[in-house]
């Protein structure tokens, strides 16, 4: 396998855990700072078995690391894979960028026109 094909499969796996509502919520979390299973269950009303699996996605696509502290181990936010989505998006900025501009330049086209106001219909 090659590390293109290897690249995009991680950012498939990237997309695949932040398709999920949820699972954004939880980085929202573990973006503040390490926390339990508990902690992230807590605003949800989901069990910790869904929140578990929840978290184990995000594992497998790199975003969530656990680590060890005495009988807990917490959650903690790993956002190189976002790095990876962002470049990724970074390639459509001038089509956007474009679109934009072409978009007000007709705007400002529009705003030039005079208005017919006090015409008959």
């Amino acid at each position: 396998m090659t590390t293109t094909a290897s690249a995009e499969d991680q950012l498939s796996e990237t997309f695949a855990a932040l398709a999920n509502p949820t699972r954004r919520a939880i980085l929202a979390h573990l973006a503040r700072g390490e926390a339990t299973v508990n902690e992230l269950a807590a605003p949800f009303h989901l069990t910790l078995p869904a929140i578990s699996k929840h978290i184990k996605t995000l594992e497998r696509a790199g975003l969530v690391t656990r680590g060890h502290h005495a009988q807990y181990r917490p959650c903690a936010l790993d956002a190189s894979p976002l790095a990876d989505v962002a470049t990724w998006a970074e390639q459509y900025r001038p089509v956007w960028e474009a679109r934009l501009d072409r978009m007000d330049d007709y705007l400002n086209r529009l705003r030039s026109q005079p208005t017919t106001e006090g015409h008959d219909d």
